[in-house]
């Protein structure tokens, strides 16, 4: 059953292929003018402009990603940039982006395509502030439990090339592709909408912060930054196109025989465990359950781990009275869960007892975000390498006696 869990699992990465999803939307784009440029971002993005690339020979292209997803590729400029963490070649990258835009007059085309990840590798700072900023805000909010509508939310207000940027730096018709990591597929939170209009306000973005009780822990200049910013104008159109999402990966899974479980990925950790407790209790033998979304998580110690790692650790003591023979496994889209390289963790019935076996306490794990090195000394490490795409979580359960 282990083995059919991560089988399932692949299928919905592979579901997820962005050059599939390139080459199903790029012939309802060709009866349209010559003049295209390429510019794209996100994990997913080499393998978006190579498949837009086949359609667009010759086109200047631009492509912005992260390590493992960066290798060269014939006819484009690849340059690579953090994530998580905004860094100093996404700040690069960044500059060169709007070099390229704005060079594009109002007789050319541009084809966007993004794909999640994008929001970090492309740090702008707006007037005031520096990228030391971003990386002190970014920092704040991934160990605060923000969600990705109030991360990107607050992005957008601190950044010029978000929440509709990159439609401000040229007058060309902008038609983007689009492969969402965001339940629910709001495109204006994926990467931060960067073809799309904004989120919210910087009054939003305050309120967002306040309630996650991070906004006394921020810079003046951070603050200050909030306070001055404009309300968001209107943005130039753009077309703007759905072309992959963890919904399409959840629907092949259930076609190659997996059942949609009663509850989605969402929430803190230990919420999503309890709530994912109560979906998989009456769970029929041999039938897999299967889930998409995005966790969140609160960090409480300076651990090595990921959010789906610590899912299935959480699943797993939740899980300990659950009767019979079970298997539970949660990842990463993108081959990569969380500052590690794991992609996930799988955990079964026989966890709990493999840890105590080797002096593990699990309690201290979570507390300290730890769970890469639990999860690794009783093989319950998920490891698949980048995936090139990147379309939030999935996970599997089935239980089989």
């Amino acid at each position: 059953m282990r083995g059919r869990v991560l089988e399932l699992l692949q299928l919905g990465v592979r579901a997820a292929d962005p050059r599939a999803a390139v080459d199903r939307a790029m012939p309802g784009l060709m009866d349209e003018e010559a003049g295209w440029h390429i510019v794209a971002v996100g994990k997913a993005a080499r393998a978006m402009t190579q498949a837009a690339l086949a359609h667009l020979p010759g086109a200047p292209a631009l492509v912005i990603t992260n390590r493992g997803n960066d290798m060269p590729l014939a006819g484009a400029t690849v340059l690579r940039a953090g994530h998580p963490q905004p860094d100093q070649d996404g700040l690069s990258a960044a500059r060169q982006l709007e070099e390229f835009l704005s060079g594009i007059g109002p007789q050319g085309r541009v084809l966007a395509l993004i794909s999640g990840g994008g929001s970090a590798m492309l740090p702008a700072p707006v007037r005031g502030l520096e990228l030391a900023d971003l990386q002190a805000v970014n920092a704040a909010l991934l160990s605060s439990g923000a969600d990705i509508t109030q991360t990107n939310l607050v992005r957008q207000s601190l950044d010029r090339l978000k929440g509709g940027g990159w439609l401000r730096l040229t007058p060309a018709p902008v038609t983007a592709l689009i492969l969402s990591d965001v339940p629910g597929d709001d495109l204006r939170v994926v990467a931060s909408g960067p073809t799309v209009a904004p989120i919210g306000t910087p009054a939003m973005a305050q309120q967002a912060l306040r309630e996650l009780g991070i906004w006394d822990g921020l810079s003046v200049r951070v603050q200050d930054a909030l306070d001055r910013a404009d309300a968001p104008q209107d943005v130039p159109k753009a077309k703007n196109i759905l072309v992959g999402s963890n919904g399409i990966s959840l629907q092949t899974m259930l076609d190659a025989g997996g059942r949609q479980g009663a509850t989605a990925l969402t929430g803190d950790v230990e919420d999503c465990a309890k709530a994912l407790l109560g979906a998989v209790r009456d769970a029929p033998i041999g039938t897999p359950l299967v889930f998409g979304g995005e966790t969140t998580v609160r960090l409480t110690g300076k651990g090595m781990g990921g959010r789906n790692q610590e899912l299935a650790l959480r699943f797993a003591r939740q899980a300990r009275d659950l009767p019979g023979n079970w298997c539970f496994a949660a990842m990463g889209t993108d081959g990569r869960d969380g500052p590690g390289d794991a992609a996930g963790g799988i955990v079964g019935h026989r966890t709990l007892t493999a840890l105590r076996d080797d002096g593990i306490d699990l309690d201290d794990v979570l507390r300290r975000n730890d769970a890469t090195p639990a999860l690794r000394a009783v093989g319950g490490l998920i490891m698949t390498g980048p995936s090139g795409t990147n379309v939030a979580d999935l996970a599997v359960f089935v239980r089989y006696a």
